[in-house]
């Protein structure tokens, strides 16, 4: 057994990360230890990185034991980058986590000073990055061990030393190693880049509020919901955008992190009917010991220009039908979920299963309206046909009796057939003429039913068989 972490005074006493158990208790016979969990460290990294969104809307998990914050317009909030590192890592402290922060240009920059840099020269000032890493070990270029340690052997035990060389130099003395050194050392000084990937899409507009003491009512919660959705909406209308997808994240003081999203089916910046939409979501946030910020994210966004209104007998109106019926739409998707709302678009097929499909609601095409003197379809039509056992008094003549699901049903009154052609590409009964009938029986029930293929053209094909395809009613 091998050591996976270890702690500030198990590295004070000389104990390391992959050091045996064994030699561990030699050194330190009171050591503590636990079982490393790797899984469960990795989903608390995540939630974690999730809750340092109270700081930027932009983090990221770094590796097996790092955050990667990016800060960028975010130092003013907390009164500077000094000021903000000292709160990230007091923050952290009292979560119980032992941190240390850099504090850089460049992502690479930030990592080496967290990790190898000394406690006065953790910040790198603007254009100061390289005269700060120059005094850093090689190991704080992130480079495989083995990189490392030939460098070491070649006398390059600092990144100033390494930057220093011509890198034709360094290439001849480093070989096929030096494209992996050469790489790192550009991310560092940001030379090269080095994206970033967030644990949320950055948001086209972002609104906050913190609190000077922790929320836990309800009702102080939909007041700070309130809050935001004017100030996003303001933020929304100078740009001339409107929000597809809304994200509110609930920070608590205990660490934990609340996440509730709501989608739209046109872009819209109405606070009143953005928060309709939260209204029921609020309610289920558990607040715990308290909610100290409260972040509300416009994930996706559209151009949105402003709306003309118009006079009307009661005053001003917008533009009422459309309008009225996004909402209903918004509403049904909050409830019900986004899967479950959608529209009907007619597809050029001769088979009734494959003419329409599923769309968004918010699709710019319009359903075609049924043409005067087109056969009536049933109300309730089948994903896939389903095989019936039928009689027919005469081979292509009409069903006179049909068992369906075990149950025989007599047949009163038939009227059709209707031809559809098949397509020829496909296979199975699609592949078959049909001639579907509306019939009904003696309860009163009505059905659409079909015969795929015909008595003098079975030949190879095999004999015409029944289908149940809808119902009426």
């Amino acid at each position: 057994m091998v050591l996976a972490a270890v702690n500030r005074q198990a590295e004070a006493g000389g104990l390391v990360p992959g050091m045996r158990l064994a030699d561990a208790r030699a050194l330190l016979p009171r050591l503590a230890t636990a079982g490393s969990r790797p899984e469960e460290d990795e989903r608390g990294l995540e939630r974690l990185a999730l809750w340092c969104h109270r700081f930027t809307p932009s983090s990221a998990v770094d590796g097996a034991d790092g955050l990667l914050l990016d800060i960028t317009g975010c130092t003013h909030l907390f009164g500077g980058e000094v000021a903000m590192t000292v709160e990230v890592e007091a923050r952290l402290a009292g979560l119980g986590f032992e941190a240390r922060a850099g504090l850089a240009d460049t992502p690479a920059a930030a990592w080496a000073l967290a990790r190898f840099g000394d406690e006065g020269r953790r910040i790198a000032e603007p254009c100061q990055t390289l005269a700060v890493l120059a005094l850093l070990p090689v190991e704080a270029l992130r480079l495989a061990p083995e990189d490392s340690r030939l460098l070491r052997r070649l006398g390059l035990a600092t990144v100033g030393a390494v930057e220093s060389l011509p890198r034709a130099a360094l290439a001849r003395r480093f070989g096929r190693h030096s494209g992996a050194v050469l790489h790192r050392l550009d991310c560092a000084l940001g030379c090269r880049t080095d994206p970033v990937a967030s644990l949320l899409p950055p948001p086209a507009c972002r609104a906050r509020l913190a609190f000077p003491e922790p929320l836990i009512d309800l009702a102080a919660l939909e007041s700070a919901l309130a809050r935001l959705l004017d100030n996003l909406s303001a933020s929304l209308e100078r740009r001339g955008l409107g929000v597809r997808d809304l994200v509110l994240l609930f920070f608590r003081v205990d660490g934990g992190t609340a996440r509730r999203r709501v989608s739209t089916a046109r872009a819209t910046r109405d606070g009143a009917h953005l928060g309709s939409l939260f209204a029921g979501k609020i309610e289920t946030v558990d607040p715990g010991f308290g909610i100290d910020v409260v972040v509300l994210h416009a994930v996706r966004t559209e151009p949105l220009a402003s709306e003309q209104y118009r006079l009307a007998a009661d005053g001003l109106e917008g533009r009422g039908g459309s309008g009225e019926l996004v909402r209903l739409i918004d509403r049904l998707q909050a409830r019900l979920g986004k899967e479950s709302v959608f529209r009907l678009e007619p597809v050029a097929s001769h088979l009734p299963e494959r003419a329409e499909r599923r769309m968004d609601p918010d699709g710019k095409g319009a359903i075609r309206p049924a043409q005067p003197g087109m056969p009536q379809r049933p109300l309730r039509l089948f994903d896939r046909p389903e095989p019936v056992d039928a009689v027919a008094e005469v081979p292509d003549g009409p069903p006179a009796l049909f068992t369906w699901r075990r149950v025989r049903r007599r047949i009163v009154r038939a009227e059709g057939p209707e031809r559809i052609e098949p397509e020829w590409w496909a296979g199975g009964p699609e592949a078959r003429p049909r001639d579907y009938y509306r019939v009904e029986d003696r309860d009163g029930r009505r059905y659409w039913l079909f015969r795929a293929g015909l008595y003098r053209d079975a030949g190879g094909k095999g004999s015409p068989r029944w289908y149940i395809h809808g119902l009426y009613g």
